[in-house]
Order: structure tokens, then sequence, then C-alpha cells
């Protein structure tokens, strides 16, 4: 079954104690090296908040929500 998931963050978590260099957590879904940041993120920094988008291999398109 196909589902949606909304985040609400498009930058990695820092987990900087109890390691010798940081490391970054993947919090916005899109990247292909999970749980860790592979700097999908920056394709999300021009989203608007209030919409919801679906990734692929080619791009981005806004979902029209009606719930």
């Amino acid at each position: 079954m196909a589902r949606i998931v909304r985040h609400e963050k498009n930058s990695p978590y820092e987990i900087a104690e109890g390691t010798e260099l940081p490391v970054y957590i993947c919090a916005c879904g899109l990247s292909k090296n999970k749980p860790f940041c592979d700097g999908s993120h920056k394709k999300t920094r021009d989203e608007n908040p209030a919409d919801v988008y679906v990734y692929d291999d080619i791009g981005r398109a806004r979902i029209k929500t009606e719930y």
C-alpha cells in the first residue's frame, strides 16, 4: 500500500555528541543512504510549506490534497 509521509523538516539532524565527527541523520526522507543524510534535502529548499510533494528520479510534483 502506498502512503504519503509529510516531513516537517528539510534539513538533517546533527548528532555531535559521542562521535569523532558530526553525524547527520536524514529528516527529509529523500536520502538514498538512510538513515544518514546524503544532501538530497537541497532539492526541497524552495518548497511551499503548505503544499505536499512527491519525488522520483526525474523530479517532483505537487500533490493536490483534499483532506
